[in-house]
């Protein structure tokens, strides 16, 4: 049985399809296995997968877009500080647990911000989520206190 039936062709008999047209190359070596895979038609999970990076950096590569997602991710952070201050402060079971956990979150990120040699842009959403949370529980004590 020939090799061509099995879907292994010799290098030099390969086709390479350049604009709709098959081009024959010619290259060492004695087979050459290949996915065949059309432009119109349904696309692999991880060829989806392995262009999300790439289709995210250019979606923020706009300032107003990051600027965007950075106010998000702020008033994000004061969400969750709210929440959690309503939610432990109602119930006046385990509050001091809470405010450990929640010192504990934010030395590590702080810890995790400024350890890095150049900050990404999740990273630098990591750092806007804490300003957030922690600008959401100052206002909570301060409102506790009057």
């Amino acid at each position: 049985m020939p090799l061509s039936n099995w879907g292994l062709l010799p290098r030099e008999e390969f086709p390479v399809i350049e604009y709709g047209n098959p081009v024959f190359r010619s290259s060492p070596g004695l087979l050459t296995i290949r996915a065949v895979q059309e432009n119109e038609g349904p696309r692999r999970l991880i060829d989806i997968i392995r262009t999300i990076p790439g289709l995210s950096r250019d979606y923020f590569r706009s300032p107003s877009r990051r600027a965007l997602f950075g106010g998000i991710s702020l008033l994000g952070g004061f969400y969750v500080a709210q929440t959690i201050s309503l939610s432990f402060g109602a119930l006046g079971v385990n509050d001091v647990i809470a405010a450990v956990v929640c010192v504990l979150l934010t030395e590590y990120v702080t810890r995790f911000y400024y350890s890095r040699p150049k900050v990404t842009f999740p990273i630098a959403l990591l750092n806007n989520f804490k300003m957030g949370f922690t600008y959401g529980l100052f206002i909570d004590a301060f409102k506790l206190a009057s």
